[in-house]
């Protein structure tokens, strides 16, 4: 690989490291500003519980910036905000040849709606409100899985592990290589395993490591082949207890 010797930043890759810019961003902000609003939710839970007045009820929470919105008393997810943002971003793309630096711009309005929608992305998958719960830790993954094939294309890096430069050496060869590693990807993405599917759309080799390793609980996988196999139904949710142990520590 030698992306890091001759590597030039064009205006397409460019868009992409806007794009990235953007989308981390905009997810270190939201992760901020919802841990602050399930703070003083705590704390207004716990304040009504030793029979105190709520925090908001002691000053005007009119002006407060940081806080849930609510239209016509209905809580708006900011996922739904994110899909405006993508709509708005793609619709204009599409509509217009977009060059520098409107593209770029484009490209960071998308990356904010990315992160908008996939920081919850566990919610629609589970179509519940798992944000805080241990199913919501798939958004995380979402969010790393993404920002990795970002990275990987700002670099240059053919999807499934294939240079485009050598699509005439070996076509045939070359197509089954991709249809291989596709499947492999497939079967990682069932079995549970968002960020190993993300780098083995690029690094065949992790593509191949997590197919042939245990499935997450729960997951399609799982829920398909296990149900008859409590051996390794129970060493799946083993190594899924450590991991949610690991991931509450460092919350």
């Amino acid at each position: 690989m030698n992306i890091f010797l001759d590597f030039t930043l064009t205006p397409q890759r460019l868009a992409v490291l806007c794009m990235l810019v953007g989308f981390v961003a905009t997810f270190a902000i939201t992760r901020v500003i919802t841990r602050r609003i399930r703070a003083e939710r705590v704390a207004a839970e716990e304040a009504a519980a030793d029979g105190a007045p709520p925090p908001a009820a002691r000053g005007d929470d009119k002006g407060k910036i940081i806080k849930d919105i609510e239209i016509g008393g209905v809580h708006i997810h900011h996922q739904v905000w994110g899909m405006l943002f993508m709509l708005a971003a793609g619709m204009l793309s599409f509509a217009f040849e977009f060059r520098s630096p409107w593209l770029q711009m484009l490209a960071v309005v998308f990356g904010i709606g990315a992160a908008l929608v996939l920081d919850e992305f566990a919610l629609f998958l589970h179509l519940d409100d798992v944000y805080w719960s241990p199913e919501g830790q798939k958004s995380v993954d979402a969010i790393l899985a993404t920002i990795l094939v970002m990275t990987a294309l700002i670099l240059g890096e053919g999807p499934l592990g294939v240079s485009l430069a050598n699509v005439d050496d070996a076509p045939w060869a070359l197509a089954y290589a991709i249809v291989f590693n596709l499947v492999l990807v497939m079967i990682t993405l069932v079995k549970g395993k968002i960020m190993m599917a993300a780098i083995g759309f690029f690094v065949p080799l992790v593509a191949l490591f997590g197919a042939v390793r245990l499935a997450r609980v729960p997951s399609w996988w799982a829920g398909r082949f296990y149900a008859t196999r409590p051996g390794k139904l129970d060493r799946a949710q083993q190594r899924e207890t450590r991991r949610r142990e690991r991931i509450a520590r460092m919350r």
